[in-house]
């Protein structure tokens, strides 16, 4: 950290992951490279759990310093652990936040835990820039986060055209909303991805024939969260395939995932779950494997820039923009099998050469941190004044203002 850092602009980012870290891996190597920027980077929620891996180490060991760490995460697995996580994460944020002071605070995304620092920037007048909205996610709570997050916000970088299109069908003027692409993409135009030899050599796992990746995460719409999850493994014992397992996230119902997974795992030599897989280490194993199969998002935003087959089980991802490598299937064990099937076949694999990812071309971090450190922090910035919807003409007043500022 700048020993003078007065006349500095201070950018808050708070992380809560090791995935939402790896999205923010290239943003946090810009901001951190600017002679005119003080980061200052808050740790919180999953990052502090040992049961998730203490992922706030990988942060320290890429050479960040991380200001602050807020220990959140209530160890219960279930709604109402969530919502105390919220509560515990924002009474920590209120304090830290009153006295940090930034200038802007940084968030990405629709994780739950992403409402406490919206909500203590909101009251503490602190003008908040998120990433990732306008996006859908029906059969998830993520849904409704993300929109929230976005209507908190006074600056925006969505992945899409038509997520810009949704922020601003919410009335924010195109000026505050800029179509940066999925900053995790930039891990594959700037990163070293580990080869095969290497990969095998970390991980301990045979890439020989290529695995199929699994990464499903409780379905928080639902009654039961682990709902869809058991009809993946039944579909899973059903088919033979070297696999790769990753940790599911830490959403009530995680723990009967991790159980199925660890059984599964026990009863076959050639199959394997790993707490915490490195970015690098994930976005290696994308490029050996057969598949991925599950309900995470990194099958919607990240898999079509390697035109590899995504079988998206069950409501979780319902709504999202998809590209042509997505194969979506009902939770149930035959449609799953069927699924699967379809996205090991050949002639499904040539269907996807040259395909292009909606979600962007890898160049994403640079055009947020420039506007970041750029964008005036003037009353023009912290007052938000929708655009003047006006029933009957919206979609096209939006639609002209679109293509009027992009």
């Amino acid at each position: 950290m700048q020993s003078d850092t007065s006349s500095l602009r201070r950018i808050a980012v708070v992380s809560s992951s090791r995935a939402d870290y790896s999205h923010l891996y290239w943003i946090l190597r810009e901001l951190a490279a600017a002679d005119d920027v003080d980061l200052r980077i808050i740790a919180t929620a999953a990052h502090l759990s040992p049961e998730f891996g203490h992922t706030v180490d990988c942060i320290r060991e890429d050479g960040f310093e991380v200001e602050a760490c807020i220990d959140s995460l209530v160890d219960a697995d279930s709604d109402v652990g969530m919502a105390k996580t919220i509560g515990l994460t924002t009474l920590g944020l209120a304090d830290l936040l009153g006295q940090l002071r930034p200038d802007l605070m940084l968030v990405i995304a629709d994780r739950y835990e992403m409402l406490a620092p919206a909500a203590t920037a909101l009251a503490l007048r602190i003008p908040l820039a998120h990433i990732e909205g306008g996006e859908v996610s029906e059969g998830a709570i993520d849904d409704a986060v993300r929109n929230a997050l976005t209507q908190m916000s006074h600056l925006h970088f969505v992945s899409t055209r038509e997520a810009r299109r949704r922020v601003m069908a919410m009335g924010v003027p195109g000026w505050r909303v800029h179509r940066a692409g999925a900053p995790s993409l930039d891990h594959l135009s700037r990163s070293e991805i580990p080869g095969r030899a290497e990969l095998e050599a970390r991980l301990g796992f045979d890439l020989a024939v290529p695995p199929r990746i699994v990464a499903m995460h409780p379905t928080t719409w639902l009654d039961d969260t682990a709902q869809e999850a058991r009809q993946l493994f039944a579909a899973l014992e059903q088919t033979a395939s070297p696999s790769v397992f990753c940790f599911p996230n830490a959403d009530a119902g995680h723990r009967p995932i991790i159980d199925m997974a660890r059984d599964y795992c026990r009863g076959h030599d050639d199959a394997q779950l790993f707490t915490n897989l490195g970015t690098l280490d994930y976005w290696g194993l994308l490029h050996h494997a057969s598949m991925l199969i599950g309900n995470s998002s990194s099958g919607i935003m990240e898999t079509p820039s390697l035109a590899l087959p995504f079988v998206n089980v069950g409501i979780r991802q319902r709504g999202r923009e998809r590209a042509a490598n997505v194969i979506d299937v009902a939770a149930e064990p035959g449609a799953i099998v069927a699924g699967m099937e379809n996205a090991g076949s050949e002639t499904f694999r040539h269907s996807l050469e040259g395909m292009n990812n909606p979600y962007g071309d890898g160049n994403a971090a640079g055009l947020i941190a420039r506007v970041l450190r750029e964008t005036p922090l003037d009353e023009t910035l912290k007052i938000r004044r929708a655009l003047p919807l006006v029933a009957g003409n919206t979609p096209a007043f939006v639609h002209a203002a679109l293509d009027q500022r992009e």
